[in-house]
């Protein structure tokens, strides 16, 4: 029973490792982002809290205000759902959430460093008034999952700065 599971285990590690699978490595994010202010309209909101940790997760120190500090402005934040589709009953068959964001980065003195960008995703999906608990709690999964994914993105770009 032992060599069975030693020989599972290790095709499974096989398997994981032929498809090219490796996790994610930490975003080398510019030095000027060591301690940085973090102005993010909606500054409760899911994708706030996501930057605010992946920040955290690569090295960068948010502080509320400091003269040395870099400035992550985000004057965009925003949700919006949208009507995909309506059925022959002229009701609702699918909805499409769509989150934009902006942001850019500056220096302690004011430089931008990031010039302003914009980013989008959406994701649709199904509704059925038979079941509107469900399709609350996929809406609200997807606007949990646009957060992370919007998030992850900005992260990523903010590793892309080179002097």
């Amino acid at each position: 029973m032992y060599m069975i599971r030693l020989y599972l285990t290790v095709f499974v590690l096989m398997l994981v490792s032929a498809c090219g699978f490796h996790l994610q490595a930490r975003v080398a994010l510019p030095d000027e982002m060591r301690l940085t202010v973090v102005h993010i309209q909606s500054p409760e909101s899911e994708f706030a809290r996501r930057v605010e940790t992946l920040l955290h997760q690569n090295g960068v120190e948010v502080v509320a205000l400091a003269d040395n500090a870099a400035i992550l402005e985000v004057p965009m934040n925003r949700m919006r759902k949208e009507i995909q589709s309506v059925g022959d009953n002229a009701r609702v068959r699918e909805f499409l959430i769509r989150h934009t964001v902006q942001f850019r980065l500056l220096d302690s003195g004011g430089t931008e460093l990031i010039p302003l960008q914009t980013i989008e995703q959406s994701r649709v999906y199904s509704f059925n008034e038979q079941d509107i608990l469900a399709a609350e709690r996929e809406d609200e999964f997807l606007r949990n999952d646009l957060s992370d994914s919007l998030a992850r993105m900005v992260v990523r770009r903010l590793g892309t700065y080179s002097k």
